[in-house]
């Protein structure tokens, strides 16, 4: 079978959509070997490195106008070539299909990872939301297939845009396997160097947005001042809300307990994730209180690291943490404190955690995951 993905974010995102992105292509060519990937992007990067699949194809625009128009061969002319190349199924992998799909008579299959932005609208600029509605409920409407990535986005879907829940089918994701992979003292040293990084230190991955709630974390730091002086390790960037995060470390004197990896540090290996195993790997434990998610990849990033985790009672985080996770009131400093003070001191706590997780994570190989993706492909095949 020949299947065809919008990929761009596979190749141009360095975060959670590009992660989903490229694990589930990986996965499904590592495991479904049998079919042949096309990989339709308006440019190929380095980001994604294709070359040791044989069967995956990256496809770029090259003739005029689609070469220098790339947004409207993406959204509609790219269905030119997907005949060309006989696209057997086509499947959108961040909520949306090129305009007039239907015309084509191939099947397609839309990911749905969440509609964060009509939870939280005034989180986002009044045109993005407009503009993220029309693609999001177009892809809902006219895909053969949806699949959410957890039962949280698949309410969402039935709640917000009453897509009829048969046609949606929840596929959980994995996430890259060098998580799962022990990296070597050697290893952990040559980066501990690199980024020097503090002996013991908590650990927060993800954009620094409001609806990620890094400040609660500096608020249960700052209760802890007289207590414990485990510095956090943050990887991320932000905007308005980093600033507000900022703000309040200058005025509770909390600069050397919060360091912003993502600012002092931009190697190479960095930006492609390659050296977060062994940061993970190094912490005392991954903190992740969103008030909202589709999934919660750094979670799951974490269980395969072998380290505990924090995170919220809301949304997903559930879904993803299962058992395994210690989970707080996303809006109390209080619960966040104690949870960081519990989880430094109470050892015996930490090692239940990690075999709890070792276990839990199971869930979610890159076998099992790329597996409940095909199976929708061959209800539409």
């Amino acid at each position: 079978m020949n299947i065809g993905f919008e990929a761009k974010r596979a190749f141009y995102n360095g975060t959670g959509l590009g992660h989903y992105s490229r694990t589930l292509i990986s996965s499904l060519a590592t495991y479904f070997s049998e079919h042949e990937y096309y990989l339709f992007t308006p440019k190929n990067t380095e980001l994604f490195n294709t070359t040791t699949f044989h069967n995956i194809h990256t496809i770029t625009p090259i003739s005029f106008p689609s070469n220098l128009l790339t947004s409207f061969w993406r959204s509609s002319w790219v269905k030119k070539d997907l005949k060309k190349l006989n696209i057997q199924l086509y499947h959108g992998l961040s909520h949306e299909i090129p305009l007039g799909m239907k015309t084509t008579n191939i099947p397609s299959v839309v990911t749905m990872h969440d509609l964060i932005f009509e939870r939280y609208p005034e989180q986002y600029k009044p045109i993005d939301v407009k503009i993220y509605r029309k693609k999001f409920q177009h892809a809902c409407k006219y895909a053969d297939k949806v699949i959410a990535i957890s039962k949280q986005t698949k309410q969402d879907l039935v709640q917000f845009y009453k897509v009829p829940e048969q046609k949606i089918d929840i596929c959980y994701q994995s996430c890259n396997p060098a998580f799962a992979q022990k990296v070597s003292e050697e290893e952990k040293q040559n980066i501990k160097k690199l980024y020097n990084l503090p002996d013991e230190y908590f650990l927060y991955v993800g954009s620094i947005v409001e609806r990620k709630n890094l400040l609660q974390i500096c608020k249960g730091i700052h209760l802890l001042k007289d207590t414990l002086q485990i510095p956090l390790v943050v990887i991320g960037e932000g905007g308005d809300y980093k600033k507000i995060v900022k703000e309040y470390i200058n005025t509770h004197q909390l600069q050397d307990k919060i360091i912003f990896l993502s600012e002092k540090y931009h190697h190479p290996t960095f930006k492609t994730a390659q050296d977060f195993p062994a940061i993970y790997q190094q912490a005392v434990c991954m903190i992740y209180p969103s008030f909202f998610e589709g999934f919660g990849i750094p979670v799951l990033e974490a269980l395969w690291s072998n380290i505990p985790v924090i995170t919220s009672n809301a949304s997903c985080m559930p879904e993803t943490g299962g058992n395994a996770a210690y989970y707080v009131n996303p809006n109390s400093e209080k619960e966040m404190a104690d949870a960081l003070y519990n989880v430094y001191t109470d050892i015996s706590l930490r090692k239940s955690m990690v075999e709890k997780g070792i276990v839990h994570a199971q869930q979610f190989t890159q076998q099992k995951c790329a597996a409940t993706v095909m199976d929708v492909y061959k209800k539409l095949i």
